[in-house]
């Protein structure tokens, strides 16, 4: 059996985030993980020793982790994401205190998690660091609040823009997301998977709606916009087969060692709403025959994960541009590697691995096996960008 550090992984002991990296653990020819589940790190019950190396997951499986961080009755509920920021992120800053008064190591930053789960500070950090996004009026620390319908409105009006995404500050798959739409005569268009309650409550839905008035846009926004709301450039993306594109690529220590396509005929490409996978082979001869080149693509998903680079695995929502020739990133996930089945890129080091086997491969084996994963990234990466990139939001249409 290889040996290696004493691991422990907080999560949902009974969750597939954790079944899926104990069993790389396995896989890889090392004891399984100490299991610590949210509630007792909420609680303050969790305990670390010295020697220790503690891992953190996702706690969005956990029901009980939902109800503590967020303190809504229904899971459904959209409402709650500005508690669970707070909550949440005092919560990992109490834990990698304990963590370092035990003598055990913490995997990854506590405070870049507090901004990759503030989407108005990532966003402000990815602009900063050169790396394209779309242009946003809310971006970074310095930006105006949106404390509802009225805001949007005057931002959006200010800065030109008749076609956003509006979403919630801290929110996850696609929970409180507005694809908002207006047009030169004042008309609003909303496409979203908020369902609104006769008493005003919100819920996630699985079934796509349009709010066709602004009277019921405005509802909406000023219910969500207590929890902290994020306004930016909706890009016209490329297209698979009829259906909107993006990528989620995953980018461990540095390098894009895993990518997906998601299809959709709807601006939202989450799975659980109608999405599905596509066909990534031919989006990289789309690429290919647009005159760009996928190590680009996977560049730029490789400068955003190093805008974070005390983070040693991140999911990047990828953006090709309509034409596929260039591309921006919406969003850098720090819990974005769960998915199921999906194996290494060619020429990334993680060829038959899953992202928790790569993950496993790269930071917790010795020897040989971690030898394809190193801090440097390919060419595209840490040169100026070609023609296939821009480093604005405004010119990546």
């Amino acid at each position: 059996m290889t040996s290696g550090p004493r691991l422990v992984v907080v999560g949902d002991p009974a969750g597939r985030r954790v079944a899926f990296f104990q069993d790389a653990l396995r896989t890889a020819g090392l004891p399984g993980a100490r299991a610590v589940s949210w509630p007792d790190v909420l609680r303050g019950r969790a305990r670390f020793a010295g020697g220790e190396t503690v891992r953190l997951d996702s706690p969005g499986e956990d029901p009980e982790a939902d109800v503590l961080l967020r303190g809504v009755d229904d899971p459904a509920r959209v409402e709650g994401t500005g508690r669970w920021y707070g909550r949440f992120t005092a919560a990992v800053a109490d834990l990698a205190r304990s963590v370092a008064r035990a003598g055990a190591v913490l995997v990854d930053d506590p405070a870049e998690l507090a901004v990759l789960f503030d989407k108005r500070l990532s966003h402000g950090r990815l602009r900063a660091a050169g790396v394209p996004v779309p242009e946003s009026p809310t971006s970074g620390a310095g930006a105006p609040a949106v404390r509802g319908w009225a805001d949007v409105r005057a931002l959006t009006a200010g800065a030109g823009l008749r076609r956003v995404f509006v979403k919630l500050a801290h929110g996850s798959s696609a929970s409180g997301v507005l694809a908002l739409e207006t047009n030169g005569a004042g008309r609003v268009q909303a496409t979203t998977s908020v369902e609104r309650g006769a008493d005003g409550r919100l819920f996630n839905s699985l079934r796509v709606r349009r709010y066709t008035t602004e009277r019921e846009v405005a509802s909406v926004v000023d219910a969500l916009a207590p929890d902290g709301l994020h306004v930016e450039r909706w890009l016209p993306k490329a297209t698979q087969g009829g259906r909107a594109a993006d990528l989620r690529v995953v980018v461990i220590d540095g390098r894009a060692t895993h990518a997906v396509l998601r299809t959709s005929r709807y601006p939202m490409t989450n799975l659980h709403l109608g999405g599905a996978r596509g066909d990534l082979a031919a989006a990289r001869a789309a690429i290919a025959a647009a005159g760009g080149r996928w190590e680009d693509a996977l560049g730029v998903c490789e400068r955003a994960a190093a805008a974070f680079p005390g983070t040693r695995c991140v999911g990047v929502d990828l953006l090709p541009a309509s034409g596929w020739r260039r591309f921006a990133v919406g969003e850098v996930n720090a819990f974005g590697d769960l998915l199921p089945g999906l194996t290494g890129l060619p020429g990334s080091g993680a060829e038959g691995l899953d992202t928790y086997g790569a993950q496993v491969a790269a930071q917790f084996v010795d020897g040989p096996a971690m030898s394809p994963f190193t801090s440097t990234t390919r060419t595209a990466s840490t040169t100026s960008s070609s023609s296939t990139t821009s480093t604005t939001g405004t010119s990546t249409t």
